[in-house]
């Protein structure tokens, strides 16, 4: 059954699309444009994606967890160590 009647996508190809790791309306729509024209298939994007679609972040290996909220922390800490602090003049 067609999901996207724009770009005739069907239920069948959002569910493979979901198995390869696009967990939302919008990564659907990046793989396959569905959702992206006149939008009234979200909807059934949604509901076929439903919950339990994608991996809950708990369940994800909790190293991998630490190490990207480590390097998200690194990458703040240099965009605010690479800004001048203001001078005297400037702070009054």
């Amino acid at each position: 059954m067609y999901v996207c009647s724009c770009f005739g996508i069907t239920e069948q190809q959002v569910r493979q699309h979901a198995e390869t790791g696009a967990c939302t309306p919008r990564q659907i729509a990046g793989a396959c444009k569905a959702g992206t024209d006149c939008g009234s298939c979200v909807r059934k994007i949604q509901a076929l994606l439903g919950r339990g679609a994608c991996p809950r972040r708990e369940a994800l290996d909790p190293v991998v967890l630490t190490t990207a909220a480590a390097t998200a922390s690194a990458a703040t800490a240099v965009a605010a160590a690479s800004v001048p602090a203001p001078t005297a003049a400037e702070a009054a």
